[in-house]
């Protein structure tokens, strides 16, 4: 099967699921189950798979041809090239190819002056404005490619200029650009470019990054410590006949091997087979002069075999156009598409469902209690009327003092359950405090301040270290800290729990300690630049500058999403008082009610007594039929939606 394909089932299984969350929330309240914190828990899940995105990256030396790999795979539909591939350099700064139903479809690109002012690429996101727009028009291809042949845009500045935009070294002179008869060098025109186009695969939630050269002069830090860590599947691209090569490997180590600790997710293109087409060699000896460069690439990068593939993308989008299958076939590239997507999108697939499983089932624990609450609410009831079966009226006004008693008292209590609260807070205060943004500004103030020192860094990588020793050491306190909370809740609500008779129960908490790889991984993407190799990079103020920049802005993520989580076990915990509380109090309601009635009808006891057992009745059928739909929400995405909810 092939990634499109693939794809879309992925997409055909995630507006599943969320018209099954829609219909769940639609019988949830017109069931009056819907809280609060249920409802934020269905919309944090209906987000989740909403805005899943897939990013894969291509990333390859200058002239591997990655740009027409991606031409290949994605839109040979449009029967031409969509990206710039032409000979030399095509992809002069990264381009990200997505879709937001939010904005027309258009080319953004952000001007390389952008460098030279203190901003990291995540905050120039933020500012619309400060990029060239061009209107795209994805039913004529013609105008769609000439549009986006502008990433390939140039322009010719002074050395001055090239200096502080960090494309000239005077310490590497053998790195720099060529320099013209005028003195001026050639330099990208755009800084990043972002392609919105509601191209099929891109509307499923697909993310398509084509880089330049990663280590070319002038690469763009963030892109390496922020960008690539985030993609799901990397590809890169080497030429078949030269396998890889000393500037492929030095990409590989410094760039892609230190992503993460898996490499499942790495797939590795030996582009260009056809120029191995030899007619001087039978088929059987160019097939395995193939295999030998496969095996022999697989060796030196330290991956299975399997995991690099043979392809000609100029072969395989000439024959989609053409619908040529011989050729097709020749060029391999379906199998880099069966492996993009059996690989990719399964793996993507089984943590995408791991996580909506965990999310389904909080939610179903937390709306069953809410039914048993109702539920043990309404048998406490009953056993209260059937006690004033025979007696009179006086017994039975007692019984409405005696109520109306309860209510005041548990109205007073308000105090200590405002008590629990404030406790809550005050820790919930100090663990934020931990993670907000000051904090995290000061923890990477010294090392921010040993990257901006002028001239060779010698101190650094010591700064270096002690920083991500000191955000680890932080990002365990947090765990701690969240630990004490969480002892502290569950005490809290036991003790509620037997005075009142509520079934709280604390919510997990959040697993802090998790985020200290998350560190890991970004500490590991920047050793890179304080290599004794890129001393002279890093002596360059401006590069030094957007390095500490990139780095902030990677840990901001890490940070922001620390809290997310945090405020989501808050809610979760508030929420489920919150709606105790309010139950509680209907169940007053609800009795004083009761006894008024039978107060001023003679038979009156025996009719709410049969109401409460038909209300008990179809509370019952209500947890049957949550169990029902929430094993639906996790069942295989081929059943139909609409069937097991139709009540």
């Amino acid at each position: 099967m092939s990634f499109n394909q693939e794809f879309d089932q992925h997409g055909a299984w995630r507006k599943q699921f969320a018209l099954r969350l829609r219909l769940l929330a639609e019988w949830l309240t017109d069931h009056d189950l819907m809280e609060p914190g249920i409802r934020e828990r269905l919309d944090g899940l209906h987000a989740q798979v909403k805005n899943d995105k897939i990013m894969v990256a291509f990333v390859a030396e200058f002239s591997r041809g990655k740009s027409e790999l991606i031409n290949a795979v994605f839109f040979a539909g449009y029967g031409r090239r969509i990206m710039p591939a032409s000979a030399g350099r095509t992809t002069m700064c990264p381009t990200e190819l997505g879709y937001d139903a939010e904005v027309p479809p258009c080319l953004r690109l952000l001007p390389i002056e952008t460098r030279l002012q203190p901003l990291s690429l995540l905050d120039w996101r933020n500012a619309p404005d400060k990029w060239e727009r061009i209107d795209l028009d994805v039913n004529d291809p013609k105008q769609l490619a000439s549009a986006i042949q502008k990433v390939a845009e140039v322009r010719r500045v002074t050395l001055d200029e090239a200096r502080g935009l960090g494309f000239w070294s005077d310490e590497a002179p053998e790195d720099n650009p060529l320099t013209a008869a005028d003195g001026t060098v050639e330099v990208p025109k755009w800084r990043h470019a972002l392609i919105n186009m509601a191209h099929p695969l891109l509307k499923q939630g697909l993310v398509i990054l084509d880089t330049p050269g990663l280590n070319a002069i002038g690469a763009e830090p963030e892109l390496t410590v922020s960008l690539l860590p985030q993609a799901q599947a990397v590809v890169f691209i080497l030429a078949a006949d030269t396998g890889v090569t000393k500037s492929d490997l030095t990409i590989w180590r410094q760039h892609l091997s230190v992503l993460g600790e898996g490499k499942e997710s790495r797939l590795v293109v030996l582009n260009k087979i056809d120029t191995m087409w030899d007619a001087l060699s039978s088929p059987e000896q160019v097939q395995l002069q193939i295999a030998s460069q496969r095996t022999d690439s697989a060796e030196i990068l330290g991956l299975s075999p399997r995991q690099v593939l043979a392809v000609s993308a100029q072969k395989g989008l000439l024959a989609k156009v053409h619908r040529d299958k011989k050729l097709l076939e020749a060029s391999n590239l379906m199998e880099l598409e069966t492996a993009l997507g059996v690989d990719l999108l399964g793996q993507r697939r089984k943590i995408l469902s791991a996580a909506v499983a965990t999310g389904i089932q909080s939610l179903r624990v937390e709306t069953t209690r809410m039914v048993h609450t109702r539920s043990r609410d309404l048998v406490e009831q009953i056993q209260e009327l059937e006690g004033l079966r025979g007696k009179n009226a006086g017994v039975i006004k007692q019984m409405r003092l005696r109520i109306e008693q309860e209510q005041a008292d548990f109205d007073a209590s308000g105090a200590k359950i405002q008590a629990v609260r404030s406790v809550h807070l005050r820790l919930l205060k100090d663990l934020f405090a931990m993670l907000s943004a000051t904090h995290l500004k000061t923890e990477v103030a010294v090392l921010a301040k040993a990257l901006r020192q002028p001239g060779i860094k010698l101190g650094v990588r010591r700064a270096y270290d002690h920083t991500f020793d000191r955000l680890r050491a932080d990002m365990h306190k947090a765990d701690g800290m969240a630990g004490d909370i969480q002892s502290m809740l569950e005490g809290s609500f036991k003790s509620l729990n037997a005075e009142y008779g509520f079934s709280l129960q604390a919510p997990s908490p959040p697993q802090l300690a998790q985020y200290a790889k998350d560190l890991d991984l970004i500490e590991k993407s920047h050793l890179q630049y304080l290599s004794l190799g890129n001393a002279l990079k890093l002596a360059n103020p401006e590069f030094a500058e957007r390095l500490a920049r990139a780095l902030m802005s990677r840990l901001r993520v890490v940070y922001d999403t620390a809290v997310n989580e945090v405020e989501l076990w808050n809610k979760s915990a508030a929420a489920q008082l919150d709606a105790q509380l309010r139950e509680r109090r209907r169940n007053f309601t609800r009795r004083i009610e009761a006894v008024s009635r039978i107060q001023q009808a003679a038979g009156g006891l025996d009719e709410r007594i049969r109401e409460l057992q038909t209300h008990q009745v179809k509370l019952n059928l209500l947890d049957t039929k949550l169990s029902e739909l929430t094993d639906h929400l996790m069942a295989a995405p081929d059943e139909e939606p609409a069937e097991a909810l139709a009540a």
